[in-house]
């Protein structure tokens, strides 16, 4: 096998006699991996959540749950999360049923409640150099209306090659529901699964770090097509399918389940993981986790030539870097930061100030240095925020 490129091109640049030659190899793009939360967050006692699961603790009652949480990957560091393991050539091992409201079977939660609308929101990280494109499923909200599974409509959250998208289908004719099992593809109506994410979620630069998804699912009023299903990555509606007849004048049965899945279609290429955690279900949108006013940031490990010199890091009021009030200074621990005047500088509509603004939402981006004194591009603008009010 040959040599990486940057091994090749250090060689390079050693025969030329410097140690930082301009043909020296930049380092991979970092991430702010997590952050660290605020404990409880406010899902955890909210009127609106239906359930609320850090997989932190005694282990929550589902209707049925394969896997288990792990404290080796999660979110902000410390605790534990759900463990999605895919052998070569498996379809995966690992998911978490909810059932709840109107739901004809399960361990049900809120039970005699009928929901027309929800939102839930996972924390996912795929292992470092993920292979292998998207492993299909990812998670859905459904509405069962027998204790033989039949589906009166379904949100799918799937894969779309390297991306993520959303696949409604409807099991609805008029007022009567027509599939016969669960699944049943041959009874069921798709309504529609393009445009997929711009976010390649599976790819492997956007492997190795926690990203945050939350689906949206508003069924159609009786008789109309008015349905909505959206999707957002990392705070950033990514696909969004409106004007949907998901249960034509049906009306016995609400959304009453979510699933968390794992299962791969293809069986994965290789042997790998991925992780889960901060899942919620809620009537109201959801969002992402909330953190101190001064936040810790988690930048991903090193990768590239050599070794981590520093980083550096920003943190923006939008999502494209428009209104940055934080920039850090070359940091050095390797990684962690907190966002304070003592390790960087508050500007823009921040100067001044020795804190985050409360209740708002932040973005971040990253980049490295090596020690041959080559920095790495900047990341994408990822990792939202919300600051407590």
């Amino acid at each position: 096998m040959g040599r990486p490129l940057w091994v090749v091109m250090l060689g390079v640049a050693s025969l030329l006699g410097g140690s930082r030659s301009v043909c020296a190899a930049p380092p991979a793009v970092p991430h702010i991996d997590s952050v660290v939360m605020v404990h409880p967050q406010p899902q955890e006692t909210a009127r609106e959540v239906i359930w609320y699961d850090d997989f932190d603790g005694q282990p929550r009652q589902y209707t049925e749950a394969e896997g288990p949480a792990v404290p080796d990957q999660a979110f902000g560091g410390s605790g534990q999360s759900m463990l999605s393991h895919y052998g070569k050539g498996s379809r995966g091992v690992g998911n978490r049923k909810v059932f709840f409201g109107d739901s004809p079977t399960g361990r049900v939660v809120k039970p005699g409640e009928s929901y027309q609308e929800i939102y839930w929101r996972i924390y996912v990280k795929h292992q470092h150099g993920w292979t292998g494109g998207g492993p299909a499923k990812l998670s859905r909200a459904t509405s069962i209306v027998s204790g033989d599974w039949r589906q009166a409509m379904i949100s799918h959250v799937w894969s779309s090659d390297d991306a993520l998208t959303l696949d409604p289908a409807s099991g609805v004719r008029g007022d009567r529901v027509v599939t016969t099992q669960y699944n049943d593809f041959d009874n069921l109506h798709w309504l529609g699964n393009r445009p997929p994410s711009q976010t390649k979620l599976f790819s492997p630069e956007e492997s190795g770090r926690w990203v945050c998804v939350e689906a949206h699912a508003k069924l159609n009023t009786p008789g109309e097509s008015d349905g909505v299903n959206q999707l957002w990555i990392d705070g950033r509606l990514e696909a969004e399918r409106t004007g949907l007849d998901w249960r034509g004048s049906y009306t016995g049965h609400g959304i009453n389940a979510v699933f968390l899945e794992t299962y791969w279609n293809a069986g994965s290429p290789v042997s790998q993981s991925r992780w889960i955690d901060n899942f919620v279900i809620s009537t109201n949108p959801i969002g992402p986790v909330v953190v101190p006013r001064n936040p810790v940031l988690i930048k991903t490990p090193y990768y590239g030539p050599g070794s981590q010199q520093a980083w550096q890091v920003e943190v923006s009021a939008d999502d494209r870097g428009a209104s940055v009030v934080w920039r850090s200074g070359s940091i050095t621990a390797p990684d962690r930061v907190t966002v304070e005047a003592v390790t960087g500088r508050f500007v823009g509509t921040s100067a001044g100030k020795t804190q985050l603004d409360g209740g708002k939402v932040y973005f971040v981006r990253a980049r490295q240095q090596s020690r041959s004194g080559e920095w790495s591009a900047w990341s994408a603008w990822h990792q939202p925020v919300r600051t407590q009010g």
